[in-house]
């Protein structure tokens, strides 16, 4: 009976750990959010006061560029996968032309890791434009009525989440 127990509990523990190994993000995904962190924290990105109200979570939002790092690393492993997944597709349809339009070396054979590069720079590219798009909207919303904006889009205690509300509301 310990036996089964022991084995029901350790497949249990397993079966998480697979599910996150797909996702769990690479030093070159963490090297890539941190360029675009950089690039959102700038003054032609969304700016450093946007950029702090939107990721940071403590008193005076210091822990925005962790945050922001953190968040992003994991959405570029997200990328990473979803591209994986639509290349391979591609792949399956007609070998032939995707080895055509992806291939740059004499054989092709680096093909589809152009695609999933290609696929997921096209995705972050597209989430980091968007972000910086919403995250100016809301920065400009929020300065004209700071209350009105916290009524609207706070729905923590003391609506200290609006501004992060407000940006994921316009980025879908």
């Amino acid at each position: 009976m310990r036996r089964v127990l022991f084995t029901a509990f350790t497949a249990l523990l397993v079966v998480p750990a697979f599910a996150l190994a797909d996702t769990t993000p690479s030093p070159a995904d963490q090297a890539a959010a941190v360029q675009l962190c950089t690039a959102q924290r700038s003054p032609s990105g969304m700016g450093l006061a946007a950029f702090k109200l939107l990721y940071g979570t403590n008193a005076n939002r210091s822990n925005a560029f962790g945050k922001c790092v953190s968040k992003l690393a994991q959405q570029n492993a997200h990328n990473q996968t979803n591209a994986a997944a639509q290349c391979r597709t591609e792949r399956s349809t007609d070998p032939a032309a995707f080895k055509k339009k992806y291939g740059t070396n004499h054989n092709g054979s680096n093909a589809f890791g152009n695609c999933v590069s290609t696929k997921a720079k096209a995705a972050a590219a597209a989430q980091q434009q968007a972000t910086d798009n919403a995250a100016k909207l809301c920065f400009a919303e929020r300065k004209l009525d700071p209350a009105a904006f916290k009524a609207k889009y706070g729905t923590n205690h003391n609506k200290s989440n609006a501004f992060g509300k407000c940006v994921s509301s316009k980025v879908k």
